[in-house]
């Protein structure tokens, strides 16, 4: 296995970064590791509400998803439809706003920072990746 993919498992190393390889790297890597991706092309995205509807789909959200930041939130820290050993969220195209508002954007992100916490609390990494 290489070294990536040895890394994609390693819980403690967990979170959100810029992506530092190509692309063709992290889907193998993802592949080899056994974690579910999870991709989304932010280049349409305009506000909460594209961004959240995208956000579903990429994760195949239930039935009950409420399409809200809190359904997001408890999407995102359930996954139980989704079973694997670890995840990567792929968010491609990203300008640093992920193509919404500040506010929406600083929501967005405490979200992912409490997805993280929650998966390592389940000693399970979830990897967010922004190219």
């Amino acid at each position: 296995m290489d070294n990536l993919s040895l890394r994609l498992k390693d819980v403690s190393e967990a979170g959100a970064y810029r992506l530092g390889c190509r692309l063709d790297e992290l889907y193998a890597a993802v592949a080899e590791a056994g974690c579910v991706l999870f991709e989304i092309d932010l280049a349409e995205i305009e506000g909460k509400e594209k961004f959240i509807a995208v956000m579903a789909q990429a994760v195949c959200v239930p039935d009950w998803f409420g399409s809200n930041w809190d359904a997001l939130a408890d999407t995102l820290s359930d996954l139980s439809w989704q079973p694997a050993c670890g995840y990567v969220l792929l968010l491609r195209n990203d300008n640093g706003t992920l193509g919404m508002a500040a506010e929406d954007h600083n929501m967005a992100m405490e979200i992912f920072a409490d997805t993280i916490a929650f998966w390592k609390s389940q000693d399970k990494p979830f990897w967010i990746f922004f190219c």
